[in-house]
Parts: structure tokens; sequence; C-alpha cells
């Protein structure tokens, strides 16, 4: 009994160690937040697990085990060298860090539960119960969102500047050589012509421009938006689809889009409710992410972008699995 109790007490200080951890993640993940709705949930997670560590430290002194004081300034500290190595990671590996994290979190808490039933603590084991239940829905939160990423975004939560290059040159790396030096030359290309730095979303944008080649160049003498179009309509004159999608893609990344190009008809005639109705019937994450694009350019109505994200976000639980 004396073991089991000592395996308890381990347990419970590297739980509480873990728990520390997550929670700054969390609150680091705040201002990335997409949305105010994410942001309230992130917001409401990082207080749940400074509730959680506390628990787990009253469940550590109820078995004699002595307070650590060190842990929780370990567990700051070990959350925000996390949050300053992502920021060269893409943010997929970001995420994915976070998921290792929270497995990790549910399978020590596992582990406390059976501890705690062989050692005939109930208390304690309820405890576990209560920690399973929580990494559970954050593991499942966790893995919606990559769906999204994965589906092409946007997901709810928004890569940094520094991420999203990291991202672009992540790929780049891990493409075949020509393709990555085909892909850095247009960027550069880009760049020159343009005569813009790259910003938040120029990563994306260029990845998407690579597949231009001479359309782009002969096209980019005036503002970014411009040459996109008019790279799309040079491609479409010769024919080239494939190019002409890819600059269509590129306008759709920064919102560059009229209204009569969107999914939904007569859309800019439509009220904030009418517009979360139509929202609800889009099926394909492309039609989706056009939306919270032109949203987030033309009309700003937190509302209606909070709709669509929730309706992408329903597509990626569908995607991996996950009921509702």
């Amino acid at each position: 009994m004396a073991d089991i109790n000592s395996k308890l007490i381990n347990q419970l200080r590297a739980l509480v160690l873990l728990t520390q951890t997550e929670e700054q993640v969390a609150r680091t993940r705040i201002s990335q937040a997409r949305t105010d709705a994410v942001r309230r949930e992130l917001t409401q997670n990082a207080d749940n697990a400074a509730a959680r560590s506390l628990e787990i430290t009253e469940a550590l002194r109820s078995l004699g085990g002595v307070p650590d004081v060190v842990t929780p300034a370990i567990g700051r500290l070990s959350a925000s060298l996390k949050a300053t190595f992502e920021q060269a990671t893409p943010i997929e590996e970001a995420l994915l860090t976070d998921l290792q994290l929270e497995h990790q979190l549910l399978d020590r808490a596992t582990y406390v539960k059976v501890l705690a039933e062989q050692a005939e603590q109930p208390q304690v084991r309820q405890l576990a119960e209560k920690l399973i239940t929580a990494h559970q829905a954050t593991v499942e939160w966790l893995t919606v969102v990559l769906a999204e990423e994965a589906m092409g975004g946007p997901a709810a939560l928004v890569a940094t500047p520094v991420q999203k290059v990291a991202g672009g040159v992540a790929r780049a790396v891990n493409a075949p050589v020509r393709f990555w030096a085909n892909t850095v030359n247009n960027a550069v290309d880009t760049v020159r012509h343009a005569g813009e730095e790259t910003s938040d979303r120029f990563s994306a944008v260029t990845d998407r421009a690579a597949a231009l080649t001479g359309a782009v160049r002969e096209t980019l003498t005036a503002g970014r938006s411009a040459s996109l179009r008019r790279a799309e309509q040079v491609a479409r004159r010769e024919g080239n689809k494939d190019a002409a999608a890819a600059a269509k893609s590129a306008r759709e990344e920064l919102g560059d889009v009229s209204a009569d190009e969107l999914p939904i008809k007569n859309y800019d005639q439509l009220s904030v409710s009418d517009a979360v109705k139509a929202i609800k019937g889009l099926k394909e994450p492309r039609d989706i992410r056009v939306i919270i694009r032109y949203e987030e350019t033309h009309k700003g109505r937190a509302n209606v972008a909070s709709a669509a994200q929730t309706q992408l976000a329903a597509l990626a639980k569908e995607a991996v699995g996950v009921s509702e």
C-alpha cells in the first residue's frame, strides 16, 4: 500500500507540473483566437486548468505529499519556452505539440485513477475521473482545430506572422528540390516586382503564386490584388486552367472577391440572420473559407464570421469522426 501511495504522490506532482504548463499554453493561445467565442473558450480552459492545479495540490496534501512550490514556476517556464520555440515551427506543429501534452495528461490521469482504486482513495479517484473528462474534451477540440487546418482553414487559432513564414519554409523544405526552387524564385520575384514586404497573409499568397510563372511576371506592375486579377485573366486567355485557379485561390485568401463570386447568391443584401442561415447550408470548406475572408475584409460582422467558423468546425468534426 505504501508503494502505491508513493506512486500516487509522484504522479500527482507530475500532473501539477503538466497542468500548470497546460494553463500557460492556453493563455498564450488566447491572443491567437480567431473569434471572440474561441477567445472565451480558451480563457475558460486556462481558468479551469488553474482550478485543476489547486485540486491536484490538495489531493497531494491529503496523501501526505509535500506541496511542490517549485513545480508551478517550472510549468510556467516550460510553457514560456514552448511558446518561444514553436514560433520557428508551422502552426500545425505547435498544435500537434499541444495535443501531445493533452494526451499525456489524459494518460496520466487514467493511470492515477487505477492507482487510486488500488489504494482505496475514492476522492483521488473522483478527481482522476474529472481530469479524464476534461482532457478528453480538450483532445477532441484540438483534433477538430487540426482538421480545420488540414481542410484549408481558417482554423480557430491564427498563426503568428513568424509561424506563417515557418509554415512556408517547412512546405518548401519538404517538397521536391525543383518545386522548392521554383517556389522560392517566384516568391522573390513577387516581392521584387510588387515592392511589398511579407504581411500576415502574404506567405499563403506566395505559395499559390508560384504556380503562375510567366503570367505573374507579366502582370505584377500594379497592386497585389490587381496583379492577381490580371494574372487570372491572362491565364484564362492562354487556356491555363490550373494557373487561373491558383490566382483565384490567392485572391480568395486575401478576401479580394466580388459579391457575385461568393458561393451565396445576393450575399451583400442578406441580413445577419439570413446570412447565418445561408452559411449553415454550405458543405464545402472552400466556400466557407471564401465567406470568412470576405467578411473579415469587407463586412466585419463578427457574429457572421463566427457562424461560418462554427460551420467549418462542424465539417471538421465530421471529417475526424467526432460527434456533436
